[in-house]
């Protein structure tokens, strides 16, 4: 690991934060309690600066006024074709805004500017132009009956929608839940991460500028328990998309069903196997391996925290990994020549290094890293563990942060096994010169999504949510729209017809 030294101020203009209150009907207001709290920046552990602290209260107006505009606004009475054009113009808007948002989630999140630059942010403004294609196909069938009826079925909006999104792409993850819900013609109500709430109210304002009517698109900031509870719970809200951990996920669900059997959509938990096969190019696994758990400081839920490796180049691989992961560079994520900036705060920090510690109490072996580094912030160093079993705390809990756990296989049985064994089911990754492997293993790994020979290969078209206690409901591909949709049947008789 080597570690940059390098000064934020000397690579690019830090942002002065504009939005800061809570953004309801189309404008930006304090809380009803007038309550507020700092975000953090897991650069430093400073403060960048204070927001808004929504809760029930404000929730409850949020909602109102998303009931209103979906009850009696323009939105969802648009066409297809219109509201798409909007999303185009909204696109157009985040582009113009790149390095400045960009910067925002470097300093609230601790992502590589040059990361945010060159792939959140674009991918965002790829996320709306996706879904604005998509607005104006939306259609049902027409149904051939047994009985002298005619039918057909509508795809309607599902109306209120609430967002509650995480803290490790809040960009990504904003415009993954909002393209699919706009396009779709529902309101909303989303709520940020209280670790990362800046750049969801800025994309609010931008929301405005390009169109989209007051009351359709509101962004609460606030606590999970206690403005991410009233979402959940909330009377008026039709549907509830939620990403984040399994635990929280629960809580989620079991609100709705004791509230108004809201449906519910979760993105949850992973702890994701990477499985390389003895004929794979070493250097290359090596790369996708390490990309694999080091993206985003290994705060992703698709994280290919599970290396199981074919024990053939088991050592090569080993050993490969180990060099290339001691030239990573840790430290100011606005630095370009910088790999991995700081974990989202301390609370996360020291859950990383609480299970790192858990690693070496139950004999892993630590290969490299298992450190903080630096002398103010969240910085740890990308850590490699061999020699991991089942059943250690390790390789079952999802760790969200630079920790691998290296494990050993002989056959293709054994690999698929070992890969199954886990609650989760989000994502794997198969690394095999071999067809015939690639597709017995792709089709036997109980996951929602498998990449062969590469790894967190996203795309707004490509359809992603897990099995098992992953969750359910996929966000992306034209699945993600129609998860907001209700489908209607209409039946009318049909007189005297010549045929059926």
């Amino acid at each position: 690991m080597v570690q940059s030294n390098g000064n934020s101020e000397s690579f690019v203009k830090i942002p002065k934060i504009k939005f800061t209150k809570l953004f309801i009907n189309g404008e930006f207001v304090d809380s009803v309690s007038g309550k507020t709290f700092e975000t953090i920046d897991p650069r430093t552990g400073e403060v960048v600066t204070r927001v808004a602290e929504g809760d029930k209260e404000d929730v409850d107006l949020a909602v109102k006024a998303a009931r209103h505009a979906f009850d009696f606004g323009p939105w969802p009475r648009l066409s297809g074709f219109e509201r798409g054009k909007i999303l185009m113009k909204f696109a157009d808007l985040v582009c113009e805004h790149v390095e400045e948002l960009a910067a925002i989630d470097t300093i609230d999140a601790g992502k590589l500017f040059s990361a945010g630059k060159a792939v959140d942010i674009p991918q965002a403004a790829e996320f709306l132009r996706y879904y604005a294609g998509g607005a104006d196909k939306v259609y049902g069938k027409t149904l051939k009956t047994a009985s002298q009826h005619q039918a057909y079925t509508l795809l309607e909006p599902i109306g209120v929608v609430g967002h509650i999104i995480p803290w490790n792409f809040p960009t990504g993850m904003f415009f993954v839940k909002v393209s699919p819900a706009l396009a779709a013609g529902c309101t909303m109500v989303v709520k940020p991460a209280e670790q990362t709430p800046l750049s969801a109210l800025y994309y609010a304002h931008l929301a405005k500028q390009a169109g989209i009517p007051d009351g359709v698109l509101n962004v609460i900031t606030g606590y999970g328990e206690t403005a991410g509870a009233a979402i959940s719970s909330h009377m008026d809200i039709d549907k509830v998309s939620f990403t984040g951990s399994t635990e929280v996920g629960r809580k989620v669900m079991q609100a709705a069903a004791t509230s108004n059997l809201k449906a519910v959509s979760l993105e949850l938990g992973g702890k994701s196997p990477l499985l390389i096969f003895d004929d794979a190019d070493i250097d290359n696994a090596a790369d996708l391996a390490l990309i694999g758990i080091l993206y985003n400081k290994g705060e992703i839920c698709a994280a290919s925290s599970r290396v199981l490796v074919q024990e053939g180049i088991y050592d090569k691989l080993v050993k490969k990994m180990t060099e290339k992961a001691k030239t990573w560079v840790v430290g100011d994520p606005f630095d370009p020549t910088v790999h991995q900036g700081p974990q989202v705060d301390k609370t996360q920090f020291d859950k990383v290094l609480s299970y790192i510690g858990h690693g070496k109490r139950e004999g892993a072996t630590l290969l490299t890293g298992g450190k903080p580094c630096g002398e103010r912030g969240y910085y740890i160093e990308p850590t490699i563990f061999a020699n991991v079993e089942d059943d250690m705390l390790i390789a079952k809990d999802e760790i969200f942060g630079p920790v691998m756990s290296l494990m050993k296989f002989k056959t293709i049985e054994e690999a698929i096994k070992k890969a199954n064994n886990t609650r989760y089911g989000l994502a794997a990754g198969i690394v095999t010169k071999d067809l015939n492997i690639a597709n017995t293993v792709s089709r036997s790994i109980r996951a929602g999504t498998i990449w062969i020979n590469c790894y967190l290969a996203f795309d707004a078209s490509c359809p992603f949510g897990g099995y098992k206690m992953s969750g359910f409901g996929k966000d992306m591909g034209m699945e993600a729209l129609e998860k907001y949709l209700h489908v209607k049947s209409v039946v009318t008789p049909i007189y005297n017809s010549p045929w059926l």
